[in-house]
């Protein structure tokens, strides 16, 4: 499978590219799809190691040593996050925003951005998950958030943050009950839809700030005023969609016998799509605040 995630292309669990064992086997021809799952027609769900399965019959994989559980996929995300949630906090207290001079501020801000994603984009095209990129992605993202969210918060909508931190944990919870409910149901159009509308989220962000670069005020208006809501719940809701995405790797490679490193793979890309959510609340009610 390709990246679920809007900002990167992450290697997931996938029939493609045959890391680890973890590419679907073939049918044998004139026989039945030995070694598929129900989910055969899944663009990133396909399982190697259930060799007994039988199209149709949803099958678990027998326990293998090493391979992947939930318990690892909290304790691996709850590492990225509370390094970002460190940092952040180090960076708010340590990083005072300037209020003379708050380009420099955002300077620091976008440079530790920009660090991040560097080692996001070096982890990505990494054939094995490397806990040391990913916890200092998650170090340098938390530099970003803090010194962002302390400049939001002083200078265009105190008390925001609390509310963006809020609105994220809702969503995470409110995606992670419609999942397990399946309520929302992740299949090859799913994917495809969100990947498009992701493409094209971008593309018109970076249209916006190009415009806004050179030729000053709000670009073309995406980010503020009634278009800039408009876009921030579009963003809100397109990072659900990649929570779904996730939930889906995350539930395939415990089923599916994944190796345990796939867990920080796992973590990654929730850290990187809460993230995204928490971004898109914060721009979202600094609009809303600044209206009234």
């Amino acid at each position: 499978m390709r990246s679920s995630n809007p900002v990167f292309s992450r290697r997931g669990f996938s029939r493609d590219n045959g890391y680890a064992g973890f590419n679907a086997q073939q049918p044998q021809a004139g026989g039945p799809a030995a070694g598929t799952t129900p989910y055969a027609t899944n663009p990133y769900a396909t399982n190697p190691y259930a060799q007994d399965a039988q199209l149709g019959a949803p099958t678990q994989a027998p326990v293998r040593a090493g391979a992947m559980t939930i318990d690892d996929v909290v304790s691996r995300t709850a590492m990225t996050l509370g390094t970002v949630f460190v940092t952040a906090a180090l960076a708010w207290f340590l990083l005072p925003v300037d209020p003379e001079n708050l380009n420099k501020s955002y300077g620091i801000g976008i440079g530790a951005a920009l660090v991040a994603f560097v080692f996001a984009m070096i982890q990505s095209f990494k054939r094995k998950a490397s806990p040391a990129l990913i916890l200092l992605y998650a170090a340098f993202e938390g530099v970003f958030l803090g010194v962002i969210s302390n400049a939001v918060s002083t200078y265009v909508s105190p008390g925001v943050v609390p509310q963006a931190v809020l609105g994220t944990m809702a969503v995470f919870a409110g995606v992670l009950i419609a999942y397990k409910m399946r309520w929302i149901r992740v299949t090859r159009r799913f994917y495809g839809f969100v990947m498009a509308a992701a493409l094209g989220f971008i593309l018109l962000m970076a249209v916006n700030a190009l415009f806004a670069l050179f030729g000053g005020g709000d670009g073309l208006g995406f980010r503020s005023g009634g278009l800039g809501i408009l876009f921030g719940v579009i963003g809100i809701i397109l990072g659900a969609c990649f929570l779904a995405l996730d939930f889906k790797q995350v539930e395939d490679g415990i089923a599916y016998g994944a190796p345990r490193e796939e867990s920080w793979l796992a973590a990654f890309g929730l850290t990187m799509t809460l993230v995204w959510i928490y971004l898109e609340f914060l721009r979202l009610l600094s609009i809303l605040q600044g209206d009234d």
